[in-house]
């Protein structure tokens, strides 16, 4: 009888996540904001002296979500900061890699997307509309990264993220930090927003 493969990850803090099963209880904000600070974005094709990393992004998407939804309750915003929390187990995959593996990549990231989302009282699925929103500002990071720091011209970035509108990124530049301190600024807007939505 063969070996089933090993579809556990220890974590930093202790806990075995099982990526097959994942339950919320084994789910803890600074594996995940230690993972994302870790976990480069662009494939780490970017300028700068740090990599810009996942937990970076996902705090500019939060920005950006309160910019476009500025009465939205603090639970969305949670969303939005944790909108690629998966990624601290599985990576972040650049769109052509994702369509080259398949429907089972979409199938883990949302099993792991739906134990986060309860682990922090979130709905397993964020309404749709709520969604659409986390998604055009994940857009406009996309957009912002590609022109600021991965090289793209804004013709080229606006092709594929969209021409953004521009008062929504007004004052906002992308951040390039050491992994400390993401990381911390991460867990620091996790602590604030999960007190908010309580």
């Amino acid at each position: 009888m063969a070996k089933q493969p090993r579809a556990w990850q220890r974590m930093l803090s202790g806990r075995r996540l099982d990526l097959l099963d994942p339950t919320p209880m084994d789910i803890e904000i600074e594996d995940i904001a230690h993972g994302l600070a870790f976990v480069a974005r662009w494939n780490g094709q970017t300028a700068g002296d740090y990599a810009y990393s996942v937990a970076e992004h996902s705090l500019l998407v939060e920005t950006l979500f309160g910019r476009i939804a500025p009465k939205a309750p603090a639970k969305w915003r949670l969303a939005a900061l944790l909108h690629d929390a998966p990624e601290y187990v599985i990576g972040d995959m650049i769109s052509p890699v994702k369509a080259a593996v398949g429907p089972g990549y979409k199938d883990l990231d949302d099993r792991l997307e739906a134990a986060v989302h309860i682990r922090f009282g979130l709905p397993a699925k964020v309404p749709q509309a709520i969604k659409r929103q986390i998604k055009k500002a994940d857009k406009i990071s996309a957009w912002m990264e590609a022109t600021q720091i991965a090289g793209f011209t804004e013709g080229e970035a606006s092709k594929f993220f969209g021409k953004p509108d521009l008062t929504l990124i007004d004052a906002l530049q992308i951040v390039l930090r050491p992994p400390v301190e993401t990381r911390n600024a991460f867990t620091a807007r996790h602590a604030e927003l999960l007190e908010h939505c309580t």
